[in-house]
């Protein structure tokens, strides 16, 4: 079984990839082989992974004690520098994550005065990021309150972007089968949460019990296979994805 309940993950999260002959091209690896060039196929893939984790940069500059607008203003910045292809030749291939790549990115725009100069105030000629980050003070003020570092909220909130991530992309996939309501039912299961017994739910869906479980079973199993694909997407190597599972699983393991 592979879930999250509490923010922690199952030991089964840790399994091995098995068949894969070599690592497929994803969003992180297309973009690196380009050098981050802002053009085509790779900017689109470099906006998507942006648009999934930039919040838990947010989250960072709030923690690094800098004001909400100011916070929105140097993410909006830094992600558009991002997006131009900046920063590239601080990327190494070998150990490339892309959560790594975006947190040594941005303490070097932080601590860099001239990249903090920002002259315009919001909204002030600035170009617009090709997706919106402007609930990114709602969320973090939901954050707990105490002395967490900001490295440590990164963490944790990186790893919970790329948990949500993989639901929506399986609830995306439940409702291309015209079956939203199911996945409703059934993700309580794989959040650990509480859940009406088998027979209820069974019962509910016209159903056996039997094929309830089996379609529960298939239903883990899934989610399993898209946790590895979407961190794939975010490391270089397919060895790095059982680490990066560890640092998923350390991150979520301290409640707040």
């Amino acid at each position: 079984m592979i879930g999250h309940s509490g923010d922690t993950l199952t030991g089964t999260t840790m399994a091995t990839l098995t068949g894969e002959a070599r690592f497929p091209v994803t969003r992180w690896t297309l973009v690196l082989a380009a050098g981050g060039k802002s053009q085509g196929e790779c900017r689109a893939a470099l906006a998507s992974l942006c648009e999934t984790y930039w919040y838990p940069l947010y989250a960072y500059i709030r923690r690094r004690g800098f004001p909400a607008v100011e916070a929105q203003d140097l993410t909006q910045q830094f992600f558009l520098r991002v997006l131009e292809g900046r920063y590239f030749d601080r990327a190494d291939r070998d150990k490339g994550r892309f959560r790594a790549f975006l947190l040594s990115c941005l303490k070097y725009f932080l601590s860099d005065e001239r990249d903090r100069c920002y002259a315009q105030k919001r909204g002030g000629g600035m170009a617009l990021l090709p997706f919106e980050i402007s609930d990114g003070e709602a969320l973090y003020q939901r954050e707990p309150f105490h002395d967490e570092t900001p490295e440590r909220i990164f963490e944790r909130r990186w790893a919970r972007a790329l948990l949500n991530r993989v639901l929506e992309r399986l609830q995306e996939e439940f409702i291309r089968h015209g079956r939203p309501e199911h996945f409703n039912r059934f993700k309580l299961y794989l959040l650990g949460q509480q859940a009406v017994p088998y027979s209820e739910l069974a019962q509910q869906l016209e159903t056996s019990e039997g094929a309830l479980k089996v379609g529960i079973h298939r239903l883990r199993k899934r989610y399993r296979d898209l946790l590895r694909a979407e961190i794939a997407e975010t490391v270089t190597d397919a060895s790095q994805v059982d680490a990066e599972l560890q640092y998923l699983a350390a991150a979520l393991s301290t409640r707040s």
